[in-house]
């Protein structure tokens, strides 16, 4: 592949990484500690990361037990939960704090595959914008004489055939997802 093509690729992996880690922030009706990892808690004045201030495990399917290594971050941890997004009251038994997963709703599972569809919208735009950059970046290069009118186009055939891979790949990842969410 050509040198000025990777950069462009290296950008849309980037783009195709960002999508799958906000998939996994995403709870399919099943226990999955990943929704805990943008969570953050007042560890001595510092924000740290949940996964750094205890031990996150999944001892059933709808359930995630976090337990702290010190025993007074239970409040702070509980505190974090409520003030996040994640729309799960914890239950504090002094010890630890349990997460229990209701099943989703039907229409609850609707607003979820929505949210899924407009990030992988918003994926395929970040993507263009990188097909768009480069074109331009190609088309200066040409202009320059840095390298032939022929090249030029080559490169911009070879970005749009980039750009469609990964395009394509969004387009799966959001089918995969939609169809686990819908999945009862």
């Amino acid at each position: 592949m050509n040198e000025r093509l990777e950069k462009y690729e290296e950008k849309m992996l980037k783009t195709l990484d960002n999508l799958e880690e906000e998939y996994q922030g995403i709870r399919a009706g099943r226990a999955n500690p990943h929704i805990l990892d943008r969570i953050t808690v007042d560890y001595y004045g510092t924000p740290t990361p949940l996964q750094q201030v205890g031990n996150i495990s999944v001892p059933d399917p709808k359930c995630i037990v976090i337990s702290p290594w010190e025993a007074k971050m239970v409040k702070e941890i509980e505190r974090a939960i409520n003030a996040s997004d994640i729309g799960i009251n914890p239950t504090n038994d002094g010890k630890s704090i349990r997460l229990v997963f209701p099943d989703l709703t039907e229409e609850r599972r609707k607003d979820l595959v929505k949210d899924v569809k407009k990030k992988g919208e918003e994926s395929k735009v970040a993507i263009r914008n990188i097909r768009r950059d480069g074109i331009d970046q190609f088309k200066k290069i040409a202009k320059a004489g840095e390298v032939s009118e022929d090249e030029g186009k080559d490169l911009e055939d070879e970005m749009q055939k980039l750009t469609d891979k990964y395009i394509a790949e969004i387009e799966k990842k959001v089918e995969a997802k939609s169809k686990e969410l819908m999945t009862v």
